[in-house]
């Protein structure tokens, strides 16, 4: 399986299973059926709301004798209001302890965004509002966060730490500061966002690259999120065209866009075919012509903007 290798000299798949939107009800035997169909990496969060069932999941796995637990890489990440030093750690343990893990293999911060704290024990995950309705803001500075995060390393509860939703200017920031290194940077990335300027500064600083979303609106249709994009797996003339001429599905070629550029994908699905076919989605190789015909639909089109969840959060503003 293709693979980048991360600071800490770990080894992350380039093709995963995200758990974003899973149900819970149906999220261990997803987790299990997809170690058993060849996945060992898995992307989680905390906001998710199913990382106990991914745990049973892979706990099953890991019962039977499937895979050891150094054998699969589990990405999970802090959410919006833990950002405070005596928060971060609290979380990932309570995180881990879902998981029924004792560490992680990388640990993100998922928004460059703090809001005010939420007792787990009160309310979880927290999501984006306060009881009300309202979305509450809280001051605390990415450093002091960035901080918590390479303590989580010091005490082996994160192999790797990274970044998620970052721009340029923070993730310069937190250069500045950070004494361990920004092992990913996690971002929506498909052909109507391609980021190529800030893909090339991670690269430049020895950032590994995560996509979501690779698909585009198809992640966001449950959502009613879409914004009127027409379908990169179905109705999309450059993508059927190209999985013609591959003789691959369109969900392969938009994959392989991305891992032949050595970013990785996480995505999922609920049908035992296609969740196979995705994980094959690196069998093959895409012309440097294809791959520009891809870039080229880029029309800077986000689907996944806090500022429209309030002005305030206007992160890629």
């Amino acid at each position: 399986m293709a693979s980048v290798t991360l600071a800490s000299g770990a080894k992350m798949p380039l093709v995963g299973f995200g758990l974003w939107k899973v149900d819970k009800s149906t999220c261990a035997d997803t987790v299990y059926n997809a170690v058993k169909a060849g996945y060992r990496l898995f992307d989680c969060a905390g906001d998710y709301g199913n990382e106990k069932q991914s745990g049973q999941g892979l706990k099953k796995a890991l019962d039977e004798g499937l895979i050891k637990r150094e054998e699969v890489f589990i990405t999970s990440k802090l959410w919006n209001t833990f950002h405070a030093r005596e928060h971060v750690k609290q979380l990932a343990k309570k995180q881990l302890e879902d998981w029924g893990l004792t560490y992680f293999d990388l640990f993100l911060i998922h928004f460059p965004v703090s809001l005010a704290y939420v007792d787990p024990a009160h309310r979880y995950p927290p999501e984006w509002f306060g009881d009300d309705g309202k979305v509450y803001i809280q001051n605390t500075p990415i450093h002091e966060t960035w901080k918590a995060m390479e303590e989580l390393v010091d005490e082996g509860l994160a192999k790797d730490i990274g970044l998620s939703n970052f721009s340029g200017s923070l993730i310069l920031d937190v250069l500045r500061y950070a004494t361990k290194p920004i092992s990913v940077l996690q971002i929506e990335h498909h052909p109507y966002l391609t980021q190529e300027p800030l893909i090339k500064l991670c690269k430049d600083h020895n950032i590994h690259v995560t996509a979501y979303s690779s698909f585009g609106p198809q992640s966001w249709v449950e959502l009613s999120m879409t914004k009127g994009a027409t379908s990169l797996l179905t109705s999309n003339d450059t993508i059927n065209k190209i999985a013609n001429e591959t003789g691959k599905t369109n969900a392969q070629v938009l994959l392989r866009w991305a891992t032949q550029r050595n970013i990785a994908v996480v995505p999922k699905s609920n049908n035992e075919g296609r969740l196979i076919q995705n994980l094959k989605c690196d069998d093959f190789s895409l012309t440097e012509e294809q791959i520009k015909e891809i870039s080229g639909l880029n029309i800077n089109l986000r689907f996944n903007n806090p500022g429209e969840i309030d002005p305030r959060l206007a992160i890629f503003a």
